[in-house]
């Protein structure tokens, strides 16, 4: 079974645990989201197009994590006018796993997410001007970081981050959950050379998610030495 959804201006193909990135839709992590635009669905042989029919029809998900899209440059330039603009702008994308198609007008169970570390802002109006208290510095320090920057984990330079994106690997929490077996095929598929050993990169993201500062970068001489960064 699959139904075709509408979110955020285009439309996506989904099935029972497909996972795929839209346009940013609010929540934490761990939220059950449920998105009534459906246009088509498909079990078996039978596809049911009728509006009447998919008004009864509702799709699950759950927020995997907040993202941001590659960097798009917009430049503009006047000939002859010496005049000329540059622009960057990165998407806010969120990363959904569907749950379920639920038919008959069924609504899914709607639950809540615990706000990970890294996605809350840092402070609130009650702790204001207080001391942050000894447990709290990790998380801290965590909130100041983006958890899609994969550039914090040493090792891994532009090439490489261009790299483990367009091969879908967008945050520390998906390179934390690699296991020996996960890190040997991605060395093989993405021609690391033993650089995510090495650099220990499955340590330092799961450092970086429990809010430890991240660790310095290569030094200059390492990355003059012709490596792909």
């Amino acid at each position: 079974m699959f139904a075709v959804i509408k979110t955020g201006g285009k439309q996506f193909r989904v099935a029972a645990n497909d996972r795929i990135t839209v346009a940013k839709i609010e929540g934490n992590p761990g939220d059950t989201i449920a998105f009534d635009n459906v246009l088509l669905l498909t079990e078996g042989e039978k596809t049911t197009l009728a509006a009447k029919d998919l008004a009864a029809i509702t799709v699950a998900a759950e927020i995997v994590e907040q993202a941001r899209g590659e960097k798009v440059i917009a430049f503009k330039k006047r000939r002859r006018q010496n005049s000329k603009r540059k622009r960057g702008f990165r998407a806010e994308l969120t990363v959904i796993r569907i749950t379920d198609i639920l038919t008959g007008g069924k609504k899914p169970e709607m639950k809540k997410g615990e706000a990970s570390a890294v996605a809350l802002k840092a402070g609130s109006s009650e702790t204001k001007g207080k001391a942050a208290p000894k447990a709290t510095k990790a998380a801290a320090t965590s909130e100041a970081l983006d958890a899609s920057n994969l550039s914090l984990i040493s090792g891994v330079g532009p090439t490489i981050e261009k790299k483990l994106r367009a091969a879908g690997i967008t945050s520390w929490n998906d390179i934390a959950s690699w296991s020996e077996a996960d890190v040997a095929k991605w060395d093989e598929e993405l021609k690391l050379r033993g650089r995510a050993t090495r650099e220990e990169w499955v340590e330092q993201a799961k450092e970086l998610l429990a809010g430890k500062p991240p660790r310095a970068k290569a030094d200059q001489a390492e990355l003059a030495s012709g490596e792909d960064y």
